[in-house]
C-alpha cells in the first residue's frame, strides 16, 4: 500500500509548514546538523500510550511516514519520521512537554549513533558550574581548543528538561585532559566560571540509550539521563579527606551566595 502523502507529490499541507525552528537542546552531538533530518526522538511515554495514539498525536502536526513505539519497564519511548522535516522541528516545539495521561513526553531530533564519538575509553573531567543556556555543543567549542577533545554533554533534569548545571567532557589523550582543567578552571563560560576537575571513577556510566529496530540506524543519546549521578566506588570523593568541597547544583535563580 503506498504512503498517503509520498514524499515526491506535493501535499497541500506541506507548503504550509511554519519556518519554526526548536531552541537547539543540550543532548544533540557537537556538530549535529538539523538542516535534512526528518526524525524525532519521543521519551518518557507513559505505558498506556499505543501505536495509534502516538501516530495520532503527532500526526496532528504533519503527515508523519513512519512511527514505532518501544516499550520498556518503567515508560516507553519511540521514533516519528516525518515526510517534511519542517514538521519534524514544530512537532519539537509543539509537543515537547506534552502531557499524555498525565506524564509529559520529551521530544527532540533523533540522530545516528555514529554521530557520537565512542568516548567509553576516553578520558573525562568534571565540569560544574555551567549557565542554564550552556549546551552539548557550546560545552564542547569551549573546549575544542584541545585538538584530542572528543565529547561534552551537559546533564539535564528529565522533569523541567533544564540544565543540571554541569557536565562532563572527554578527551582522547589524558595529557590534554590535565591541561584543559590546569588552563580552563575558573575560567569564565557566560556569565559564570566554572570549574574543572577529574570525574570521579563511574560518572559517565549509566548513560540511557535507546535503539529503534533491527535497522539499528537510530540512537539517542538522552539528555535528562541520569549519566551524571557518581555510583558509589572506593575512589569516590565521599571516601577520600582531602575532598573538603561539595556541589550545590539546581538552585534557584533568587538564592545569594
Amino acid at each position: 500500500v503506498p504512503p498517503m502523502f509520498p514524499p515526491h507529490h506535493a501535499h497541500p499541507g506541506l507548503l504550509a509548514a511554519p519556518h519554526i525552528e526548536p531552541i537547539v537542546s543540550g543532548n544533540l552531538p557537537p556538530g549535529f546538523d538539523s538542516s535534512t533530518c526528518r526524525s524525532v526522538y519521543v521519551g518518557n511515554i507513559h505505558l498506556q500510550v499505543t501505536d495509534s495514539l502516538l501516530h495520532e498525536v503527532f500526526q496532528s502536526i504533519g503527515p508523519v511516514e513512519g512511527c514505532k513505539l518501544i516499550r520498556k519497564e518503567k515508560s516507553s519511548f519511540g521514533f516519528v519520521d516525518y515526510y517534511d522535516r519542517r514538521y519534524a522541528a514544530l512537532a519539537i516545539v509543539s509537543l515537547n512537554g506534552r502531557q499524555l495521561f498525565g506524564q509529559p513526553i520529551k521530544v527532540n531530533w533523533a540522530y545516528a549513533s555514529t554521530q557520537r564519538e565512542d568516548t567509553s575509553g576516553h578520558f573525562n573531567i568534571f565540569v560544574g558550574d555551567l549557565c542554564p543556556e550552556v549546551t552539548d555543543a557550546a560545552l564542547f567549542a569551549f573546549f575544542s581548543a584541545y585538538s584530542t577533545c572528543s565529547d561534552a554533554r551537559v546533564m539535564w533534569d528529565q522533569q523541567t528538561g533544564r540544565s543540571r548545571g554541569f557536565g562532563f567532557v572527554s578527551f582522547r589523550n589524558q595529557q590534554d585532559a590535565q591541561t584543559s582543567i590546569n588552563e580552563l578552571n575558573g575560567k569564565w563560560l557566560g556569565n559564570r566560571q566554572i570549574r574543572c576537575n577529574w570525574a570521579t571513577k563511574g560518572a559517565n556510566a549509566g548513560e540511557e540509550k535507546q535503539s529503534t529496530d533491527s535497522k539499528g540506524v537510530v540512537e539517542l543519546i538522552n539528555g535528562s539521563s541520569e549519566a551524571g549521578k557518581e555510583n558509589a566506588n572506593e575512589d569516590g570523593p565521599e571516601n577520600n579527606p582531602q575532598y573538603t568541597t561539595v556541589y550545590v547544583g539546581n538552585l534557584p535563580h533568587d538564592v545569594l551566595s
